[in-house]
C-alpha cells in the first residue's frame, strides 16, 4: 500500500500537481487557472510586461481512478499545502511575421513550497525549491474590431516545461518533474458585447521520459501520459475601464496511459474547478488579477482549493 500511495503522488507540486502496475499520477505541474480574463492579448498592447503570481492550493482529498479515497484507511490525516511564486517576462513585439501575427517571447522560473502533513507519515515532500522552468515563443494577432471597439484576439504559443526544478527520486511531492514537456496553447477572447468578454486558453500536453523515476517504481525510465487542459472564463464591466467581475474555471484530462519500463500503466487523470474572479485596471499599464476555484469530478489526483493573485505591469 505504501507504493500505491507514493505512485499517487509523484511528481504532485501545484496539485499546481501531481507508475505502479495498477494506477499513474504523474503529470507536471502545467497552468490550471493562473491566466484568465482577456487572455487573447497581453492588456497594454506590444512591449516588455513583468508579471508576479502568487498561488495558494490546499486539498485533504487523494482521490483514485474512479473518484474514490486512494489513501488507506488507517491514514487518519492527510493534508497538502502548496505555496506557488511565478516570475513572468513577456516580450510583445510589433513585428509581424506569419498571417500578420507579431512574434514575441515568454519566460516564467516558478518556485514552489510543499508541505505535507499526514498522519502516519507515510510520505515525504521535498521542501521548497526552483520548479521547471517554462519557455514559449509566440505569435500575438492584432485585435479584430467593430464599430464599437474589439471583437476578437487571440495568440498561438508552443510552450516549453524545462526539467530545471528540484526533484529527489526518493521523494513522493517534488517541485520539479525531472523531464521536459511540450504544451503549446491557443489562447483567445472574444467580445459579446463592449462590456461582457469570454475568454478560454486550450492547451496540448506531451511527456517525455523520466530516466530517474520515484523509486517506488522500481523502474529504469517512466512516461507520462499525453493531456489536454483548458482554462475558460466570462466576466463583465462593472466600473469602466477599471473593474470587471466574472467566473472562471479550468479543465484537465490525461488522454493517453502512462508507462513504466515501455508498459502502459491504468489511471489517467481528470480536474474540474470553477469559481468566481475579479479583474482590476490599477491604470493603463498595471492590472491585478484575482481568482478563485473549487475542484471537483477528480480522478487520480488530489481535490482542493486553488486561490491565484497575478499582478500584470507594462512597461
Amino acid at each position: 500500500m505504501r507504493r500505491l500511495v507514493s505512485v499517487f503522488l509523484l511528481g504532485l507540486v501545484i496539485a499546481l500537481l501531481p507508475v505502479g502496475p495498477a494506477r499513474a499520477y504523474d503529470l507536471p505541474a502545467v497552468n490550471l487557472g493562473a491566466t484568465s480574463f482577456l487572455d487573447g492579448a497581453p492588456p497594454s498592447g506590444p512591449g516588455l510586461y513583468f508579471q508576479q503570481y502568487v498561488q495558494y492550493y490546499t486539498a485533504d482529498e487523494f482521490k483514485d481512478e474512479d473518484g474514490d479515497r486512494a489513501l488507506p484507511p488507517f491514514v487518519s490525516k492527510n493534508d497538502l499545502d502548496v505555496w506557488v511564486s511565478l516570475t513572468q517576462l513577456v516580450y510583445q513585439s510589433n513585428q509581424q511575421l506569419l498571417g500578420g501575427g507579431k512574434w514575441g517571447l515568454n519566460v516564467i522560473v516558478p518556485f514552489v513550497s510543499l508541505d505535507l502533513d499526514m498522519t502516519p507519515p507515510l510520505l515525504e515532500d521535498n521542501g521548497t525549491g526552483l520548479g521547471d522552468i517554462v519557455v514559449g515563443p509566440f505569435l500575438q494577432w492584432d485585435p479584430v474590431m467593430g464599430k464599437d471597439g474589439p471583437l476578437f484576439m487571440h495568440r498561438v504559443e508552443l510552450q516549453m516545461l524545462l526539467p530545471t526544478g528540484k526533484y529527489d527520486n526518493d521523494k513522493a511531492l517534488n517541485p520539479g518533474s525531472n523531464f521536459f514537456s511540450f504544451n503549446p496553447y491557443w489562447a483567445g477572447t472574444v467580445f459579446l458585447s463592449p462590456k461582457w468578454t469570454s475568454s478560454w486558453r486550450l492547451h496540448y500536453l506531451w511527456n517525455a521520459e523520466n530516466e530517474d523515476p520515484n523509486t517506488s517504481f522500481q523502474a529504469d525510465d517512466s512516461q507520462a501520459g499525453q493531456a489536454v487542459h483548458a482554462n475558460f472564463t466570462t466576466a463583465y464591466e462593472v466600473l469602466p475601464r477599471q473593474l470587471r467581475l466574472g467566473l472562471n474555471g479550468y479543465y484537465l484530462k490525461q488522454i493517453t496511459a502512462s508507462e513504466i519500463d515501455g508498459r502502459d500503466v491504468s489511471g489517467r487523470e481528470q480536474v474540474f474547478a470553477v469559481g468566481p474572479g475579479l479583474l482590476w485596471h490599477l491604470s493603463p499599464d498595471s492590472h491585478l488579477f484575482f481568482n478563485a476555484y473549487f475542484e471537483t469530478a477528480v480522478e487520480n489526483r488530489t481535490e482542493g482549493e486553488r486561490f491565484n493573485l497575478r499582478f500584470v505591469h507594462h512597461f
